[in-house]
């Protein structure tokens, strides 16, 4: 099949789920072009990018200038200059009547602008809801005429709603061919925002199982034990709550480490914070590191942590990748009952989950887990076979081209149908 995906920016050090999917679709002999809004920062480079030269193969939209003298002078031009490729698509694209807004900031110009001469795919596969409402345009414009998955991740659906109203996606609801969700928790946030049911497909996110060199964790005499969270920095990932937890432990475990790997707005709060717990002698800001890198910590750590909340903006871990990622590596966890975290975890079997910012019931946990060494083990194992099971990236792949032959033209199969025909999704 000859698929692109479109994304907001690419490339992203942290959308390795993106990257998963798509190096996936290539070893089983798939074309895969990648469009994207923005250009991601390149300094730092997964190295899936590099090994499959992912850049050769990536487009980007045509930027819009801020000026609107300028976006008008520009737009104006790239419309007499390109009129004859598609004169329908492109007059369709100024339909004040029906676009309103996005016409009169030419943002369905320069979209309709961007897909000219491109090439015809099988599937387009768009990450992100808003990337889904961009192919939904593409698409009423006669732009794109093949089906298109849109994968809803998080913030498009509990965050933006409540910026833009809840009819938001109705024009990608109406004319979308399929939805992709994480978890049951994503796929009950979208259909509460008019996702029609048969068309919304339960497809988590997978990791690389192999990468994560499983090993039963032990606490070695005179060793110091190390506590991992790898997030950014920002409200919904809950790490002033970690930090909390992490000050109370201290008090009795004064020999640990908190390695925290991530950047982001919070950073300097964040640090404030545990200056003025006391802690900042145990807690490290390692800031953004490669997959390479971060693997190192990995290795070392003895639990992981991830105190998710729902931020003031509603915005919550929709499966929480991280989780999935230690439990592969055989580390037992500590997190909050959010989100799509209690599907990821197995609570009192490959850690344990506690009520969001909840500061004592982490700490309480944490010091259990301190104390009972001789668990981790047996917990390691159960969540490394947990994520084998579940969540391995390969029999997802599998699974996601199977939904792409489903709604290729002529199958016509009602999704119940694509359902039965692949049993680990929902």
């Amino acid at each position: 099949m000859k698929i692109a995906f479109i994304v907001d920016t690419f490339p992203t050090i942290s959308h390795t789920f993106i990257i998963n999917q798509i190096t996936g679709l290539l070893n089983k002999g798939h074309s895969v072009d990648i469009y994207a809004q923005e250009k991601g920062d390149s300094s730092m480079l997964h190295a899936d990018v590099e090994k499959y030269n992912l850049l050769k193969s990536t487009h980007y939209f045509i930027r819009m200038p801020k000026n609107l003298f300028l976006r008008f002078l520009k737009g104006v031009s790239s419309l007499v200059f390109n009129l004859h490729k598609a004169p329908l698509a492109l007059l369709k694209s100024l339909n004040v009547f029906k676009y309103a807004k996005q016409v009169l900031s030419l943002r369905m110009l320069y979209a309709a602008l961007s897909w000219l001469d491109k090439p015809e795919y099988d599937i387009v596969h768009c990450h992100f809801g808003m990337t889904g409402i961009r192919a939904a345009r593409l698409k009423e414009l006669g732009l794109i005429r093949c089906p298109f998955v849109t994968t809803f991740h998080g913030t498009d659906a509990n965050v933006l709603p409540k910026i833009y109203g809840n009819d938001y996606y109705k024009t990608l609801f109406e004319s979308g061919d399929l939805f992709t969700v994480s978890s049951r928790f994503m796929k009950e946030e979208i259909r509460s925002l008019g996702a029609p049911d048969e068309r919304v497909v339960r497809l988590p996110v997978g990791v690389h199982v192999e990468r994560f060199c499983f090993r039963e964790r032990k606490f070695a005499f005179g060793e110091k034990l190390h506590i991992l969270t790898v997030a950014r920095l920002v409200p919904f990932k809950g790490l002033e709550y970690s930090i909390r937890a992490v000050a109370e432990v201290a008090k009795k475990y004064q020999d640990l480490r908190y390695l925290i790997i991530g950047s982001g707005p919070l950073e300097k709060e964040l640090e404030n914070l545990a200056l003025s717990l006391g802690v900042s002698k145990n807690v490290e800001f390692l800031g953004s590191l490669s997959a390479e890198e971060i693997m190192k910590y990995v290795a070392q750590a003895h639990i992981f942590l991830l105190a998710g909340i729902v931020a003031a903006d509603g915005s919550c871990e929709a499966q929480g990748v991280v989780l999935l990622e230690a439990q592969a590596a055989g580390i037992p966890v500590v997190s909050t009952k959010v989100g799509g975290i209690p599907e990821s975890v197995l609570d009192g079997r490959s850690g344990f989950l506690v009520p969001q910012r909840d500061v004592d019931a982490l700490a309480e946990k944490l010091c259990y887990l301190i104390e009972h060494p001789e668990l981790w083990a047996q917990m390691g194992r159960a969540g490394c076979a947990h994520v084998k099971a579940n969540y391995d990236i390969n029999k997802l792949n599998d699974q996601l081209v199977e939904l792409y032959k489903q709604i290729l033209p002529g199958r016509n199969l009602h999704m119940s149908k694509v359902r039965s025909k692949i049993p680990a999704v929902e």
